[in-house]
């Protein structure tokens, strides 16, 4: 019975919790990340060779002062897994700048990088312990899948 009721106060609770206020910077962001493919390239050390990466952000959602939960699957070398990651985003000026420190990636490991968004691209740095590099590319809306045809009769 306890739990009921802990469960019944909880879920009160959530209808009652009102969203982080946005400002008009914040609000584009949102919109801007919000059914997009981050497609583009990393480098590995200090070698130009470029690699493959995307990243299918579904949802981006302000959920606190500086914290945003950002919905996605990321592909990289012929790897495909869901996430929602919490990440930092400070300003610099009115440019978003994704921060994510020592932060653990289930099944990935543990990564830091410093991302900066603007004018539809995206560039930045990242590392993980013992291995890190830079990353950039585009920034479109993803596109939806082609209808299924109907069956044929």
């Amino acid at each position: 019975m306890k739990f009921a009721l802990f469960l019944l106060a909880g879920a009160l609770w959530a209808q009652d919790a009102v969203a982080p206020a946005m400002n008009a910077m914040e609000k584009r962001f949102q919109e801007d990340m919000t059914g997009v493919t981050l497609k583009g390239f990393f480098t590995v050390g200090d070698s130009g060779e470029t690699h493959d990466d995307a990243y299918m952000i579904e949802k981006v959602t302000k959920i606190s002062d500086d914290m945003w939960n950002f919905d996605a699957r990321i592909s990289y070398q012929k790897r495909d897994f869901k996430a929602t990651v919490k990440v930092p985003v400070k300003w610099a000026g009115d440019t978003p700048v994704l921060t994510l420190s020592n932060y653990l990636i289930k099944g990935q490991g543990v990564y830091s990088a410093r991302i900066l968004v603007f004018n539809g691209m995206y560039a930045g740095t990242w590392g993980a312990a013992d291995h890190g590099g830079k990353m950039f590319g585009k920034i479109a809306k993803t596109e939806a899948p082609a209808p299924a045809a109907p069956p044929a009769q």
